[in-house]
């Protein structure tokens, strides 16, 4: 295939490829007429998604803004685009069907987010590790974490283990009150057998 086909496939930029050409990292030649040709088949799938991720609905604003963000950036890398997913739930939620149906997605090579607490709060490196294998990867705009992301790490894991207590106390002061109503239901059913 062209080269220029070649690096559409891959999602990268044509500078990129041609660099890579001269670098000789790729099974190319090039024709009498000044066309390169790659020989190589791409395995891993090319498709680049990009995903935005805010915690509540009062940020949409910043969601709008997280993907205006990640936009620019594809652009600059020279991506071509082909899906785009924003998402608005806690980076600590497990259930996230958007999300899922991107990792999922075996035509998506490529996932870009801005931070990587933006993918996920806990477990980044286990989702890292699992796309690999297929072949696919998670691209982080700004990688480096700072003192303050650490914090609001520690903050998160504390509010999600709160929430989850209490959610627990509350489901067991429910049955509590719910329990009198089915025992005189019970009652009920045996003076009406009788």
């Amino acid at each position: 295939m062209k080269l220029s086909a070649y690096a559409e496939k891959r999602g990268i930029s044509y500078k990129t490829a041609w660099r890579w050409w001269k670098e000789e990292k790729l099974d190319a030649y090039q024709t009498e007429t000044g066309t390169v040709i790659v020989r190589e088949q791409i395995d891993a799938p090319a498709g680049i998604a990009l995903y935005a991720r805010v915690s509540s609905a009062d940020q949409k604003d910043d969601l709008a803004r997280q993907l205006e963000r990640l936009q620019t950036y594809a652009i600059a890398k020279g991506y071509t685009v082909s899906r785009i997913v924003t998402e608005v739930a806690s980076g600590l939620n497990e259930s996230r069907p958007k999300l899922t149906a991107l990792l999922r997605d075996g035509s998506i090579g490529v996932i870009v987010v801005e931070h990587k607490d933006r993918l996920t709060r806990f477990g980044f490196n286990y989702i890292v590790t699992l796309l690999e294998l297929q072949g696919r990867r998670v691209e982080v705009v700004f990688p480096n974490e700072t003192k303050e992301d650490l914090v609001a790490d520690f903050i998160a894991s504390i509010t999600s283990m709160s929430a989850r207590l209490y959610g627990r106390r509350g489901n067991k002061q429910r049955a509590e009150r719910i329990r009198p109503c089915v025992e005189q239901a019970a009652q009920h059913e045996e003076r009406v057998q009788e």
